[in-house]
C-alpha cells in the first residue's frame, strides 16, 4: 500500500507507532493530570508557559503548555491549558448519559481504559469515580465481562471495558 508521501507501507519492516490522548482544559489541567497520576501512578511532566518564555509575570504564565502521565502499564495522557480559558473543565465538554437503555452524547471523544480483568478495572474505576458522574455502572455487559462509562470531576467520560480474550 503506497501512503500519501509516497512510502510503501508493505516494504521492510513496520514501525510501531503509539497513539496518546491530548486533553485541552480550560485552566485546570494541573490538577487533571495530578488527579490522572495518583489513579493510573506512573510519571508526571507539567511544563507551564512561563517555562517556556513567556513573562513570568504574564496571564496564564503559571499554565500548562505541555502536560502528560505516563505509566508503566502503557496508560499515556497529555495535557494542555488553552490560554486565556479559566472556566475549569476539558474544552467544549458536552455531556454524555444514559436514557431509555441507550447511551446519548454530543461530546467528540472519550478516553477508553481496557484491562484483562474486571477486577483491574474495578480499581481505575473506584478512584476516577470520586465526585464523577456514573453514566453506566461497570459491570458485566452483552459484549464484555465488564463495561462502564463515567465522566470525570474534569468533565472527561471514560470508557471502561475488559479485554476481549
Amino acid at each position: 500500500m503506497k501512503l500519501a508521501n509516497g512510502a510503501n507501507l508493505t516494504s521492510g519492516a513496520k514501525m510501531p507507532i503509539q497513539t496518546t490522548t491530548h486533553l485541552n482544559f480550560c485552566g485546570n489541567a494541573r490538577h487533571a493530570l495530578a488527579f490522572y497520576q495518583s489513579v493510573f501512578g506512573g510519571h508526571l511532566v507539567i511544563k507551564t508557559y512561563a517555562d517556556f518564555g513567556m513573562p513570568a509575570n504574564a496571564p496564564d504564565a503559571d499554565k500548562v503548555v505541555f502536560g502528560l502521565v505516563t505509566a508503566q502499564s502503557g496508560f499515556r495522557v497529555m495535557g494542555y491549558d488553552i490560554p486565556g480559558q479559566t472556566e475549569g473543565g476539558i474544552a467544549a465538554g458536552g455531556w454524555t448519559r444514559r436514557e431509555n437503555g441507550v447511551t446519548l452524547t454530543n461530546q467528540a471523544l472519550f478516553v477508553s481504559v481496557s484491562a484483562d480483568s474486571l477486577e483491574e478495572l474495578q480499581t481505575y474505576w473506584n478512584a476516577l469515580a470520586v465526585d464523577a458522574t456514573a453514566v453506566e455502572p461497570l459491570a458485566a455487559s452483552a459484549w464484555s465481562a465488564g463495561f462502564g462509562m463515567l465522566t470525570d470531576r474534569f468533565g472527561v467520560t471514560w470508557a471502561f471495558s475488559v479485554s476481549a480474550s
